[in-house]
């Protein structure tokens, strides 16, 4: 899984690509419109955040590519690949449990706090996207 040269794109299933971990200084676009909302994307090889219409979507620490990013009411799928073990922070419905599974292995329930932020510890190697799929439950 290549890194996202122009920083965000849409594929061709309607997802969203995003992410260059790669870059040495920080690059960012603003406005890029995906199914009516505007999205804007910053990343480089310390951190890659996104935001839909001005909030929080995800961010990573260190930088990462996400592929087939997709959001729905129950669940967030998308791959992830970046050059070391990332922190991977969502956004998503505050005070409610989530089912969290990396590469389709479960690894627990969890619970977001009163903003609605899940943190993901993710184990990656470069060149090997890790599939990461949050179900509320």
């Amino acid at each position: 899984m290549p890194v996202v040269e122009e920083l965000i794109r849409t594929e061709q299933d309607g997802t969203i690509s995003f992410g260059n971990y790669k870059l040495n200084t920080k690059s960012k676009k603003d406005n890029y419109e995906h199914d009516g909302d505007l999205y804007k994307i910053k990343t480089f090889y310390e951190i890659t955040k996104l935001e839909r219409n001005g909030m929080f979507v995800y961010e990573s620490v260190p930088g990462t590519a996400a592929e087939h990013f997709r959001v729905d009411d129950t669940k967030v799928e998308f791959q992830v690949e970046g050059s070391q073990d990332a922190q991977v922070t969502l956004q998503l419905e505050e005070d409610c449990e989530y089912e969290v599974f990396v590469d389709g292995a479960s690894i627990g329930g969890m619970k977001t706090n009163m903003s609605g932020k899940l943190v993901i510890g993710v184990e990656l190697n470069e060149g090997t996207p890790v599939t990461v799929k949050v179900i509320r439950k």
